[in-house]
């Protein structure tokens, strides 16, 4: 029984992960979608999904960049904002002697 040839698959190719996964990111892929929940005519909840898959320098190409100054992302940025601020001098104001 000859097998049938998948939607993906091209004629006398094979595609394994690898491949699927450095054409996904070189190219880059775009998922977006709207869930809403309603509860009779009231809307109860809603999700927008918008989600980009690429390589890192792919999303620099395309101008995405927010993990760059994110502090989650940088640990040297997490151990500034860890330490606490030196309080300001407290200074008194003095009246004139005379």
């Amino acid at each position: 029984m000859p097998r049938e040839p998948h939607a993906l698959e091209r004629p006398g190719s094979t595609a394994n992960l690898a491949d699927v996964l450095e054409r996904v990111l070189d190219k880059g892929i775009v998922i977006a979608g709207d869930i809403k929940l309603f509860l009779g005519e009231v809307e109860l909840l809603t999700l927008q999904i918008r989600l980009v898959v690429c390589s890192i320098d792919k999303a620099k190409e395309m101008g995405l960049d927010w993990w760059t100054n994110h502090p989650s992302f940088s640990p040297y940025r997490r151990a500034e904002q860890s330490l606490p601020e030196a309080p300001a001098p407290i200074v008194q104001p003095t009246e004139p002697h005379g």
